[in-house]
């Protein structure tokens, strides 16, 4: 009887306990609310794209520029350096252009060694060839070059040197000629001492001088008065047949042709008249 009645005791435990798990189940599932029959529906919401935050963006941007080529991260650098003309550390290059400088051995090298960038041990600057301030010094520095003087170096000296060139030019105290073969110009001292009255006749002469049509007989002359001209038409020539260049045609001006009966003078060149009118 003992073991009977523990038998019947322990199926009603079991009983109870299924009874105690169905009551679970059903207060777990979710309750939903009864809507109107004729309720609209509401459409689903669409999923919305993800937007990067501003310092997500600007984390990419500067991944973007570490990861460039060491040229590009250069270029950067020198730019900054260059519009501003201050010293920087690689601090404040970092800061301004995001070019970890020391982080990358490579672009410090690169800088360090650039003959456009000054490294004092500490801080980044711009070097130009020739370390001018304004006007004044580029004028002193024009005259010590009588032969002339290339813009190509000195147009990075200063923000404003080309303007001081054209304010040079205007006030007579430089010529500004263009090389025709390296079409690079040119930049001359305007000596005060060489500055005389010359008559009106010798204006006349020099003017209506006759000039060879072909480069090479102008560069004969010029050889025959012992002046070394700074071209070589023949030799230029000679080099294009041998490599088979074809010379360039050049653009036609709309101006009368000239022909054999065109007389070539000096009348072109009133500019070298100017300061003599007076």
């Amino acid at each position: 009887m003992d073991l009977k009645d523990s038998l019947s005791r322990f199926k009603q435990q079991q009983e109870r306990c299924q009874s105690s798990l169905a009551s679970i189940a059903l207060s777990s599932k979710p309750k939903h609310r009864a809507q109107p029959i004729n309720a609209p529906s509401v459409p689903a919401r669409p999923s919305q794209p993800i937007k990067f935050s501003n310092d997500t963006e600007r984390l990419q941007h500067i991944n973007s520029i570490r990861k460039s080529p060491v040229g590009a991260q250069m270029k950067l650098v020198i730019e900054l350096l260059y519009k501003t003309r201050q010293a920087y550390t690689a601090e404040q290059i970092n800061e301004a252009t995001y070019v970890d400088i020391h982080g990358n051995k490579a672009v410090f090298d690169s800088l360090r060694n650039n003959p456009k960038v000054h490294y004092d041990g500490r801080r980044f600057s711009y070097k130009s060839k020739y370390d001018l301030k304004g006007k004044d010094q580029l004028l002193v520095l024009i005259r010590r070059f009588a032969e002339g003087l290339a813009v190509v170096e000195v147009k990075d000296a200063y923000p404003t040197v080309m303007e001081d060139l054209q304010a040079l030019k205007a006030a007579g105290e430089v010529w500004l000629l263009s090389n025709m073969d390296s079409q690079e110009d040119i930049v001359y001292p305007n000596d005060p001492k060489a500055k005389i009255k010359v008559d009106d006749d010798l204006k006349q002469l020099f003017r209506e001088i006759e000039l060879p049509r072909d480069m090479v007989d102008v560069e004969k002359e010029l050889q025959k008065n012992g002046i070394k001209p700074m071209t070589n038409t023949a030799k230029r020539r000679a080099a294009a047949q041998i490599d088979g260049v074809k010379p360039k045609p050049k653009p036609k001006k709309k101006q009368r042709e000239i022909t054999k009966r065109t007389k070539l003078t000096n009348a072109h060149l009133p500019e070298l008249f100017e300061n003599l009118n007076n």
